[in-house]
């Protein structure tokens, strides 16, 4: 079975609602499930996809879909 690879992408700009360590934030998806995730501190939020989709309002130009 071969492993497959995560993509986790930094958030640039982004600063942990935790430590608030400035770009220190990575952004992937796991079984379907968006998860952000600090570099620096234990903090780790995850929210599925309809749960983005929810949170969007008219000052989003989009949802970042990796």
């Amino acid at each position: 079975m071969a492993d497959t690879k995560i993509k986790k992408r930094f958030v640039a700009g982004a600063k942990c609602p935790k430590c608030k360590a400035m770009d220190s934030i990575m952004l992937y998806k796991l079984n379907g499930v968006e998860t952000v995730e600090c570099t620096e501190c234990d903090y780790t939020e995850q929210q599925a996809d309809e749960q983005v989709a929810n949170k969007a309002t008219g000052n989003v130009i989009g949802v970042f879909k990796p």
